[in-house]
């Protein structure tokens, strides 16, 4: 069976992709936490994965003696793997989009990702607020999104960005997480994305779970001292 090896769900949105995608997807994996303790070498973190990920972070997909351990990696691999679950869309024009789309979340949104780090557990609107008032990078990157997810939604008429759940929307899952966190401002169909977003089976699933944890760690919580 596939293995996982993911991070703290309520902190690790890298690890959230592709757990979403193999969760909302049907696909049989078993879940290793590979807990935040620290990042330090000798930290249980590091001995976790250590001869599993040669980069020492997460996610890390296992299937027998291979380890694939980039996100976007792993994407591709369950999408040739499992070619009947349709993970990127069917036309090739919309794969082209959204295998794009992907790449974009993967490398950019720098702003929104370092004066937003994820916190699902944790109910952040005022942090929101001043960081909408006073980081015009953080405002700029919130319209690109809203802007290619308006197109997206429009093109293909949704519910989805391209109608159907696709590793598109397990990428943009954790920016969802943030925009619901931090209460940032968008307009209400964007808003409505979100929440559909939220109500898939494998993100539920998720959100339940970083829920459950009630594990806080001091250095992923720059603006709070305890939960």
């Amino acid at each position: 069976m596939l293995q996982l090896y993911i991070g703290n769900k309520n902190y690790s949105s890298w690890s959230m992709r592709p757990w979403v995608l193999l969760r909302q997807a049907g696909i049989p994996f078993e879940e290793v936490l590979a807990r935040f303790d620290s990042f330090d070498h000798d930290s249980k973190f590091k001995a976790t994965i250590a001869g599993i990920s040669p980069t020492g972070k997460v996610p890390v997909l296992v299937d027998g003696d291979l380890s694939i351990w980039d996100t976007l990696a792993i994407a591709e691999y369950l999408a040739e793997t499992y070619p009947e679950k349709n993970l990127w869309p069917r036309d090739k024009a919309a794969r082209a989009r959204a295998r794009s789309v992907c790449a974009e979340m993967h490398s950019g949104f720098t702003a929104l990702r370092g004066a937003c780090p994820m916190n699902i557990e944790a109910h952040l609107p005022d942090i929101g607020a001043l960081l909408w008032r006073d980081k015009p990078t953080v405002r700029a990157d919130v319209q690109r999104l809203v802007e290619m997810w308006s197109g997206l939604l429009e093109q293909h008429g949704g519910p989805l960005l391209f109608g159907e759940f696709s590793i598109a929307d397990a990428f943009y899952a954790p920016v969802c997480m943030r925009l619901h966190s931090y209460g940032l401002p968008v307009p209400a169909h964007i808003q409505a994305y979100v929440q559909r977003v939220r109500a898939l089976p494998g993100v539920k699933a998720w959100i339940d779970g970083a829920l459950a944890e009630q594990d806080f760690r001091e250095f992923e919580e720059p603006y709070r001292l305890r939960r």
